[in-house]
């Protein structure tokens, strides 16, 4: 099988560093061009030491070169940046997987709402798919702009998708609570997020109008068939390194039971490779997930207030960006899907 050439632009975050921890295992992956503006000319390893073997250096982006030279391009950069390169790369054939959120909205007028500036293409977003995997894979496999889901997004769409779909639960009154790890906020020093702010502390951020909030409602409402969903999220942060934790509170519709729900979410994902349902009785805890591309549900039914309570974790680099990056470039190429996640 042939080998992918593979550009990472802005590879020197979080998300960047675990791009390359990935696919510099990926068997059918040659990663031939790293960018960042701040580290052009440093060898990968003086900025991340755990590449010291490898031979590639930072460059300053290029899309000359890059389109001369790669197959895919991944882009993992702050919202706002990634149409000067999607567009020019869209045109010359690549392939684009964007872990930034510019292409996740299908509404213009949202993402002014949320990201305070109009969309810099809003004649990209019907050409995007929304990149999660579960969910769109056959949209995917046939797409060159893949804009994948966001990390909190991921945690709660997962998990909530089927019951809104089967009818147990309603899409109205939904509640999210979410906790993320430090790396959620990117690789920067900012007071907020240095070790002395953060340690032993938790603390909620954005209750109202957090940027994810209406990529997760859009999801949520096409999932239940209506056209719009209104919900609470409330991100907040504890001090770990990476990991989300949602709890998802539903109110349970009529007929919804314990034995139902279970076999709603079996169903949808008893033969995926990156989602676990846990046994009733049983919550999922970050520490069974970090490093990996997997999402763990566990659910419950509260016949004392008539909620369906469902619990999720997944990695925010992994499954949360990078790793659902690799599985969406798996899936466009014909590549098994587990390659080079597990």
């Amino acid at each position: 099988m042939s080998v992918l050439q593979v550009a990472v632009i802005g590879a020197s975050g979080y998300s960047g560093e675990e791009l390359l921890r990935l696919l510099t295992r990926h068997p059918h992956c040659n990663v031939s061009i790293i960018t960042s503006r701040q580290h052009a000319e440093k060898p990968v390893g003086e900025v991340f030491p755990r590449f010291a073997d490898e031979i590639l250096c930072f460059t300053a982006p290029d899309i000359e070169q890059i389109k001369a030279t790669c197959d895919v391009v991944f882009l993992a950069l702050p919202h706002g940046l990634a149409t000067e390169f999607a567009i020019p790369l869209l045109n010359s054939g690549l392939t684009v997987i964007d872990i930034s959120a510019d292409f996740r909205l299908n509404s213009p007028d949202k993402y002014q709402i949320y990201y305070n500036e109009p969309h810099p293409a809003p004649e990209l977003l019907e050409q995007a798919v929304y990149g999660l995997p579960e969910r769109y894979r056959a949209k995917i496999v046939e797409s060159n702009l893949i804009a994948c889901a966001g990390c909190y997004p991921t945690s709660i769409i997962l998990p909530t998708s089927p019951l809104l779909e089967s009818g147990l639960a309603s899409p109205e009154k939904i509640v999210v609570s979410s906790m993320s790890g430090v790396s959620g906020a990117g690789r920067k020093v900012d007071l907020p997020y240095i070790f002395p702010e953060c340690n032993e502390s938790v603390r909620a951020y954005a209750p109202c109008g957090h940027r994810h909030l209406p990529e997760i409602e859009q999801e949520l409402a096409l999932a239940a068939g209506i056209a719009e969903v209104t919900m609470n999220f409330i991100p907040h942060l504890v001090p770990v390194n990476r990991g989300i934790n949602s709890t998802i509170i539903l109110d349970a519709l009529p007929g919804a039971t314990l034995e139902k729900i279970g076999d709603v979410l079996n169903n949808a994902y008893g033969n995926e490779k990156f989602v676990r349902v846990l046994p009733h009785g049983k919550l999922p805890d970050t520490k069974h997930i970090t490093l990996t591309n997997v999402c763990e549900i566990g659910y419950t039914l509260d016949s004392h207030t008539g909620k369906i309570i469902l619990v999720s974790c997944i990695d925010n680099l992994t499954k949360g960006a990078s790793g659902q990056a690799v599985q969406n470039m798996n899936i466009r190429f014909g590549f098994d899907e587990a390659t080079g996640l597990c």
